[in-house]
């Protein structure tokens, strides 16, 4: 109740009701199907070496995170040939993702790839590159959008459009059969498919080798427009809360599993007698890394949950978990690195290939001072 005199604050955004926050059986059965094919086949030395190997990930497990899991047609439409779920369950699909680190292209292609293709499957041709993302066969990456990095220009001939110029920082850009861009016309920005040619991509040093960055050129290449004009800003919208949310929820993974390597570790480390975990010291460490797992989780499912009921409708949930998770990630990380003791300073330890993606995926969504910057702008202070 509002006492006298107070003035009643709205919502930034009227909700009907609650989102359901409570997995159910189909989805758990999803997060252990995953869990253990990810145990199989992508410990920590499965993917250094996998992130190494020409293509940067391994073709066999991402076939089956694409044939046996659908990955990439989880939450595409049944209208669209897809299994009709919605980011609920994806978010189950980033989180097990980061808890084991894979390096296959399920952030770039699978998730961010496939919706922003749903979003123009209007159209025929973008309709046929949907049914070969969702089957695998064809890798999709996802720029920027922003013209900072997307330093692009299109034209429209008597044949179709063109786009020249250069993108930046494209995740997942050298080994994508097709990159999604934003390039400007005489009309305004407008987002386009096209096809890159081998030469045209320079792999980027990045600090988390697990997760390639790429430069792509484009010369008169033929391009498949996305947005009609006006319509760009909705699309890049869409997509970047999408973006945002998925590392929130990769990074929650990425805590959950840095916390039970440090429990594994604390448990059986001995110092005067007795195991290291059973200090008052290193168990409030402890207790305090619980929290941050708990809040990250709730963060980012709570944002999963109001993204599938209506994204227009989530923005300020997915601020709050690119801002929670961010400083979650790091803070797990360092915890975890310094709680190994002296093994956890070690390069060779998995702890800092999980320090190097959550460096990663922050320079990717950008830090929780810019999340925080825009959840002040939602509720207008």
């Amino acid at each position: 109740m509002t006492s006298p005199g107070a003035t009643a604050i709205e919502e930034p955004w009227p909700r009907s009701e609650p989102a359901s926050l409570f997995p159910g059986v189909e989805q758990q059965e999803l997060r252990d199907a995953l869990r253990g094919l990810l145990a199989k086949h992508s410990d920590i030395d499965a993917v250094r070496e996998a992130s190494a190997s020409d293509h940067g990930f391994s073709r066999e497990l991402w076939q089956q995170l694409a044939d046996d899991m659908s990955v990439a047609a989880l939450a595409v439409p049944e209208s669209h040939g897809g299994l009709g779920y919605g980011t609920d369950e994806l978010s189950i699909i980033l989180e097990e993702c980061g808890r084991a680190l894979v390096c296959e292209p399920v952030l770039s292609s699978a998730i961010l790839g496939t919706q922003a293709l749903l979003l123009g499957a209007a159209d025929e041709a973008i309709a046929e590159l949907l049914a070969q993302a969702m089957a695998g066969s064809l890798l999709v990456a996802v720029s920027s959008l922003e013209p900072e990095h997307d330093q692009l220009r299109a034209e429209e001939t008597d044949s179709g459009w063109t786009v020249s110029g250069g993108v930046t920082h494209v995740v997942g850009g050298d080994a994508a059969d097709v990159l999604i861009v934003s390039a400007e016309t005489t009309d305004g920005r407008r987002t386009f498919a096209v096809h890159p040619s081998p030469r045209s991509r320079v792999t980027r040093r990045a600090i988390d080798p697990t997760r390639r960055l790429a430069d792509v050129s484009f010369e008169g290449t033929a391009a498949l427009t996305m947005t009609e004009p006006g319509a760009d800003a909705t699309f890049r919208a869409r997509i970047e809360d999408l973006r945002i949310l998925a590392v929130a929820c990769e990074n929650t993974g990425i805590v959950d599993r840095l916390l039970e390597l440090t429990l594994e570790y604390v448990s059986t480390r001995e110092q005067f007698g007795r195991p290291i975990g059973s200090f008052q010291a290193i168990k409030h460490r402890l207790a305090d890394l619980l929290i941050t797992l708990e809040r990250a989780r709730s963060a980012s499912r709570y944002a999963a949950a109001v993204f599938a009921e209506d994204p227009d409708e989530a923005r300020l949930a997915v601020a709050v978990a690119g801002a929670v998770c961010t400083d979650a990630a790091l803070e797990a990380s360092a915890e975890a690195i310094q709680l190994h003791g002296g093994v956890g300073f070690t390069w060779e330890h998995a702890a800092h290939s999980y320090f190097r993606r959550a460096l990663g995926n922050e320079a990717l969504q950008g830090d929780s001072r810019r999340h925080r910057a825009r959840i002040a702008n939602l509720i207008g202070i």
